[in-house]
């Protein structure tokens, strides 16, 4: 049985919904430094340590915000069947699918803050990072297809 791939038009606005998903997980990740005190947190480590975590902090943000720019301001070209749209989605569908698993594999949820708040907001934020994994799994697959 072989099944149909989805429409691009379908593709292309699942692709704007996840760029506005990540627009929001960029402008919540700027509220972390606050929620999880990193000033006193990182106040303990020697300062060539504290600027590399800024410097990685500062990647990730910027990373984040690209793909929200690509997915929400030219979702075309991410279905446009070329080898480089494929490579581009492989690579998003990993970042997410990276993130998604760090989520409930290696973040120790007994230190972080308490609350139905941050209950919400880990829930919120994993459900974001399950859509974009799977909404890059199919625009791989999309590409890849014949």
């Amino acid at each position: 049985m072989t099944t149909m791939p989805l429409d691009a038009s379908v593709l292309t606005s699942l692709l704007v919904l996840a760029g506005v998903a990540q627009f929001a997980i960029a402008a919540a990740s700027l509220g972390a430094p606050f929620v999880l005190e990193w000033r006193s947190e990182l106040a303990q480590l020697k300062p060539l340590n504290r600027q590399i975590f800024s410097v990685y902090g500062g990647y990730i943000l910027g990373t984040n915000l690209a793909l929200a720019g690509l997915s929400t301001f030219a979702p075309g070209l991410l279905v446009d069947g070329s080898p480089l749209a494929a490579a581009v989605a492989g690579y998003v569908l990993a970042y997410w699918g990276a993130r998604l698993v760090i989520q409930f594999v290696y973040y120790d949820r007994g230190s972080a803050p308490q609350g139905a708040f941050f209950d919400a907001a880990h829930w919120l934020f994993s459900l974001a990072f399950l859509y974009l994994t799977v909404v890059f799994g199919l625009v791989l697959a999309s590409n890849l297809s014949p």
